[in-house]
């Protein structure tokens, strides 16, 4: 889930997470880009009120709270709570290009291998210490230390070869030419004091808002009036960890909750009657099935290819996502600007996938285990589907639904076959965590020497269009050999009570900066 990615937050959420798998915020004001797209409910007041407290059930299970940012974030509501706690140095601006934050220029040498960053001179901790170059080469080293449990979020960074050249200024060293290095860094980098290694308590950062208590279920956190940035509107947040999606969407009909993140269509549908908001991050969310290349029968291509060809795309987005989605092309980053749009869509036929299941040697049929989980509202409901689907081509999908909990941990990069979580992740960002031979979650075992060639090139290019042609020309033979059978986008879906403004409505961790929203009531 690499989801954001996070992880599987930005994969896939999770990574989506990952590294994810953020930010709709402008520098300066870190303004939410673009307005969100909301569908009718009571049309509150829109004159700007100061103040208040924003009540948000967030996706999480307490069992899997972390107070570390620098690790595995798989709890939207941890990700949240660290968005807002603590500064990262750059995030993405409203057309996708890297804004800066407590980095406010960047600058590579010729071969595109070392990066120059000035840090903003104005950011202090809550304890009241300047932040300096040195806790940012602190945290990113740190960040880089637990690779095992943040999926390699910087692994394509030298941090020991990296440093601070003087207090606000911080030198970045990259394994091999990294053009998108700003970009690689968008909204995972949570800046911490320098020694800091102890999270079972409160830690300074530098952001937004101040933790006045946390614990695994709930948080409480309160502007911070030292903050270098504009001031936030909101005086106090309270995060509530509800791993059940429709817990979360009846929590803001029920006025126990201000903001529900991740609900279901359903949820959305239901209760748009009850008068509320409908946040709408158009296209970003993904459940795909994930076939792993180093297992059987999927190290067999012939049957890799029936897989998708048996997938009725229509169906499964009507079901799934009940008309805030669009079918897919196994492309597992659709929305990324370098994915090729000229490719014919690929469609179900049934007589020829069980034509290349008899190649395979399964003319006889063939029994797998389709894993998946209630994360996210509908990837249980996508499995139990799909095993009907490839029924027809003689297939027998037995369908395990595992614990929300544990699935990222036991399940995801693990299992044979099972049902993956992007949540609005960068094609760079999922080449780099889970896509080239060297990747730490290589979670569908995918090796090409052809591949890690061509992004190898695309990074070296200082020419945008010429990087997002080489990425579009090894998405291109990902999607016909690799292990993704992507079948639709669905949109991500927020409640919100009638009162609240200024929701972002980006993929991934742009959500997650919720620092300009405010109420009216």
């Amino acid at each position: 889930m690499l989801r954001t990615s996070l992880n599987h937050l930005n994969h896939r959420g999770r990574v989506a997470l990952a590294v994810a798998a953020i930010s709709a915020l402008t520098l300066g004001g870190c303004s939410s880009s673009g307005s969100p797209a909301r569908e009718a409910g009571k049309q509150s007041s829109s004159v700007l009120v100061d103040g208040g407290t924003l009540r948000y059930a967030a996706a999480g299970s307490p069992s899997t709270a972390s107070n570390d940012p620098h690790g595995g974030l798989g709890n939207e509501s941890d990700v949240l709570r660290f968005a807002l706690v603590y500064d990262v140095l750059t995030v993405p601006g409203s057309d996708g290009r890297t804004e800066p934050r407590l980095a406010v220029s960047w600058k590579p040498n010729k071969t595109m291998d070392r990066w120059t960053l000035a840090l903003r001179e104005n950011a202090e901790f809550t304890d009241g210490t300047p932040v300096e170059a040195d806790d940012v080469l602190y945290s990113l080293r740190r960040i880089a230390r637990k690779a095992a449990e943040n999926y390699g979020r910087l692994a394509d960074f030298d941090m020991k070869a990296s440093k601070a050249v003087d207090k606000h200024t911080l030198e970045l060293v990259t394994r091999a030419p990294m053009a998108d290095a700003p970009k690689a860094l968008e909204s995972i980098s949570f800046v911490v004091p320098e020694g800091a290694d102890d999270f079972t308590g409160p830690v300074a950062g530098s952001g937004p808002y101040r933790v006045e208590k946390t614990g695994a279920q709930t948080a409480v956190l309160t502007r911070n009036k030292d903050w270098w940035g504009e001031r936030p509107h909101i005086d106090r947040i309270e995060i509530q960890a509800i791993a059940d999606p429709q817990t979360r969407a009846n929590a803001v009909a029920s006025d126990q909750a201000d903001v529900a993140g991740s609900v279901s269509p359903a949820a959305a549908k239901s209760t748009g009657a009850a008068k509320t908001q409908v946040i709408h991050r158009e296209g970003v969310t993904e459940y795909p099935f994930i076939m792993r290349l180093d297992t059987e029968p999927f190290d067999d291509p012939k049957v890799r290819e029936a897989f998708r060809l048996a997938a009725d795309r229509k169906a499964l987005v009507d079901t799934v996502f009940l008309g805030y989605g669009k079918i897919g092309n196994d492309l597992p980053t659709p929305y990324d600007p370098s994915a090729p749009d000229d490719l014919p869509q690929r469609g179900r036929d049934v007589e020829k996938a069980k034509r290349l299941l008899a190649e395979a040697g399964h003319a006889d049929g063939l029994t797998v285990t389709l894993h998946t989980t209630t994360s996210y509202p509908g990837m249980d409901t996508a499995a139990t589907l799909f095993s009907k689907q490839l029924a027809e081509i003689g297939v027998t999908a037995e369908v395990k639904v595992e614990p929300a909990d544990t699935y990222w941990t036991a399940v995801y990069a693990k299992k044979a076959f099972y049902t993956g979580y992007y949540g609005g992740i960068s094609f760079t960002d999922l080449t780099r965590v889970g896509l080239l031979s060297t990747s730490p979650t290589n979670e569908t075992a995918w090796k090409s020497e052809k591949f890690d060639q061509g992004f190898a090139e695309a990074m070296g290019s200082a020419d945008a269009s010429r990087r997002d042609e080489r990425l579009g020309d090894i998405q291109r033979e990902l999607r016909k050999n690799g292990g993704y059978i992507v079948w639709g986008t669905g949109d991500g879906l927020d409640l919100a009570a009638p009162g609240v403004h200024g929701l972002p409505d980006g993929p991934g961790f742009q959500r997650m900066f919720i620092d300009r929203v405010w109420m009216d009531k």
